[in-house]
């Protein structure tokens, strides 16, 4: 499984690939459990059966051609690149991957029958080459675990509520809105498995931790400014606070309506894994230290 290498290009490492690998052996149980528990929410299924019904999928593909740039080895071949090194190693077909003019961090994969990626300028702009290819990876993650389907509902659930809504008088809405909290439950812990995916594909803790770092505050100018064992004793600190029941309580209000959980929280999470021997014990690789939040600054 693991025999297969990708020239990982500038940065002269050769990366493993994990092509025959189960999703359900780096997923995180987050999602495993968020999954099955909203499978279990009424009127899930009646949901999913519409969404595909409405053909909201094949709408939002044309507009994205429409909108977007798509990357080919001949538009943008360096994020095509890592798009062809993302899908051998963790043996994803080749999704469509486009750049979106839009100056906000932000990437996002969608479709269930046809998925695609995005990624918006503002983030290109942000993250160097090693940063983008985690992103791509990230989203590649997402089509690995199987996220696509349930992430066209959380993206489209306020047309959908309505719709169904309209459809039966007003009680597809109420049943819709029961399944607000849960099914954005559940997008925000898929993130956590992409995530995994991430480092699946990167190989290497730094890349991970200096992309949140961006994502929580940084910018690309000021980056040199900024200090890893400083943010990883961030993220240390944030797990810590989970001791007290008020914290506790405190962060699943902030997260509720969320789509996404924090950058902290997903840095912390995959600290985490790697910390407790999760990650070598899925890839055999040994993952170099992430900086000690107590070592002196350079």
């Amino acid at each position: 499984m693991l025999d297969d290498t990708v020239d990982a290009g500038a940065t002269r490492r050769k990366l493993k690939t994990f092509k025959d690998l189960d999703p359900e052996c780096f997923m995180h149980p987050w999602d495993v459990q968020a999954t099955r528990a909203l499978r279990k929410v009424p009127g899930f299924e009646t949901l999913t059966k519409k969404v595909m019904e409405y053909g909201l999928e094949r709408v939002f593909y044309l507009e994205n051609v429409a909108d977007n740039v798509r990357v080919t080895d001949k538009m943008f071949p360096r994020l095509h690149r890592y798009l062809l090194w993302g899908c051998k190693i963790l043996g994803v077909p080749e999704p469509e991957l486009y750049v979106n003019m839009d100056p906000v961090p932000n990437a996002f994969t969608y479709g269930h029958k046809r998925p695609f990626i995005v990624l918006t300028s503002g983030l290109v702009d942000l993250l160097d080459e090693q940063e983008r290819f985690y992103v791509i990876g990230h989203e590649l993650g997402h089509i690995k675990c199987g996220h696509v389907l349930y992430t066209v509902l959380a993206e489209n659930l306020a047309t959908i509520i309505a719709m169904a809504g309209r459809a039966t008088l007003g009680i597809g809405a109420l049943v819709g809105t029961g399944l607000a909290l849960p099914l954005l439950d559940w997008y925000r812990k898929a993130e956590l498995s992409a995530d995994r995916a991430a480092l699946l594909c990167v190989q290497d803790q730094q890349v991970a931790i200096r992309t949140f770092m961006k994502l929580a505050g940084g910018t690309r100018e000021l980056f040199e400014e900024m200090d890893q064992a400083e943010f990883m004793r961030q993220i240390r600190s944030y797990a810590d606070a989970d001791d007290s029941t008020l914290n506790k309580a405190y962060k699943i209000m902030l997260t509720a309506f969320r789509t996404h959980p924090f950058p902290i929280m997903r840095a912390s999470h995959l600290d985490t894994w790697i910390r407790e021997g999760e990650f070598t014990k899925v890839t055999g690789i040994e993952m170099d230290a992430a900086p000690d939040a107590q070592a002196s600054k350079s």
